[in-house]
């Protein structure tokens, strides 16, 4: 069956898309908005807020709200991105009433009492302090701030202690209104659902709200690079390298998933051959395309001993621009097959399905259908390939160090090597 795409009249988009013969149904209502759209004074809030709605919404507590969805078999969850902003429920069939309405009390009407929020703020506080205790979590955060600086995308999600300390509940109910306003609502749903009960769900729990715009679009991140490095008594060394590419509307976005896929998305990849199986470099090493919708990055991440965080970095410039001078015939058609293969895998997942759906609509206003994305796919030539090589070798990396100070060179030894080799 088709997807299809409805408005309502407030502007909330609503996305049903069947899969006959499921007896679940995943629904996820998604705010385009998120830490992206923070300013300094505001870091953390949507991902505080995004905690803080579950303490109490609508008429139910923090319990009664996963004691209902969980009482019919379901389960609720959140997350906080850096551009939206998800409200997820799972159900048995016949649980979409339910779900939505649990939903947009989430959205809508949470409660933010004072005395949840002074527990929340501490609560928020030992997750920000277990990501920086956590090597292989904090080492994303530095490379984050080199590639993307000063912008919203270079602080990390979950803020600091001070800025979320800071927040009231009075400017964190006017924060909900801005990050969940109408204009960049969508809600998809998908498995045993049906376009009737769908729209009148969505009339029903989203129609009266009011058509306001929310917090504006920030301007898209430029590519910054420059090192980051910490010294700490570690095991291993975690290293993460990014080149500037682009974001999810550009015409260079199945390229760059091509190259990242080849050179490092796989066991059969470049890097995970070069780097582990013939040189013991690594046991963790890949590659991976960060994109937004107007930029983005080719990123590696490389966890490896200390003494060998150097040799690491050359490979993993080496393969760089070997893959920018040439991409093997075989390799373009296996990366093609692979990347086809996640997509139509995902698909088959009710939530991530439901969830692709929603992005697609936030970034083009538009549904695709499975065969025009494998169409984009195939379509890549190795001159799209080599047009994307150049633009990821146009502007100085980011590089990201973490563990003993002996591995603090290897981001100036991946630099060296890669733009020296280009």
């Amino acid at each position: 069956m088709t997807a299809i795409l409805r408005t309502l009249p407030n502007g909330v988009r609503v996305v049903c898309d069947p899969m006959p013969g499921l007896e679940t149904l995943a629904l996820t209502v998604v705010a385009g908005r998120g830490a992206a759209y923070e300013d300094p004074a505001r870091s953390g809030w949507s991902h505080l807020l995004e905690h803080m709605v579950f303490k109490g919404a609508g008429q139910r507590s923090a319990r009664d709200i996963v004691e209902v969805i969980e009482s019919e078999g379901g389960s609720i969850n959140a997350a906080t991105g850096y551009e939206r902003t998800s409200f997820q429920v799972r159900a048995l069939k016949g649980g979409l009433d339910l779900g939505m309405d649990v939903a947009a009390d989430l959205v809508r009407r949470p409660t933010l009492d004072p005395a949840d929020l002074t527990r929340e703020k501490q609560v928020v506080a030992q997750e920000i302090a277990e990501a920086a205790d956590a090597p292989d979590d904090y080492v994303f955060d530095l490379i984050q701030r080199a590639s993307w600086g000063d912008h919203p995308v270079g602080r990390p999600i979950l803020g600091t202690a001070e800025t979320v300390e800071a927040a009231s509940v009075e400017a964190l109910g006017d924060w909900r209104a801005a990050l969940y306003a109408a204009d960049r609502l969508v809600v998809s749903a998908t498995g045993a659902v049906e376009e009737v009960e769908l729209m009148a769900a969505a009339e029903r729990a989203f129609g009266d709200l009011p058509a306001t715009p929310g917090a504006p679009v920030p301007e898209a991140a430029a590519f910054v690079g420059g090192p980051q490095a910490e010294a700490r008594k570690l095991e291993q060394a975690h290293l993460v390298f990014m080149l500037p590419a682009c974001g999810s509307r550009d015409q260079d976005y199945f390229a760059l998933r091509i190259f990242a896929e080849c050179l490092g998305g796989g066991m059969s990849s470049r890097l995970f051959q070069e780097a582990r199986e013939k040189r013991g470099l690594a046991y963790n090493i890949d590659a991976y395309a960060d994109t937004y919708a107007d930029h983005g990055a080719l990123g590696i991440y490389a966890g490896c001993a200390a003494g060998d965080a150097v040799e690491t970095a050359k490979v993993c410039a080496g393969e760089i621009a070997k893959l920018v001078e040439r991409i093997e015939p075989a390799e373009l058609a296996r990366a093609k097959a692979q990347l086809k293969a996640h997509m139509f895998m995902a698909r088959e997942q009710p939530l991530s399905r439901a969830e692709q759906g929603a992005g697609q609509v936030l970034l083009f206003d538009r549904l695709y259908a499975p065969a025009e994305l494998a169409a984009e796919v195939d379509a890549v030539t190795p001159a799209d390939v080599a047009r994307l090589g150049g633009r990821l070798l146009s502007g100085k990396a980011a590089t990201a160090v973490l563990g003993a100070k002996s591995a603090l060179k290897a981001g100036e030894a991946f630099d060296k090597a890669l733009f020296q080799a280009a």
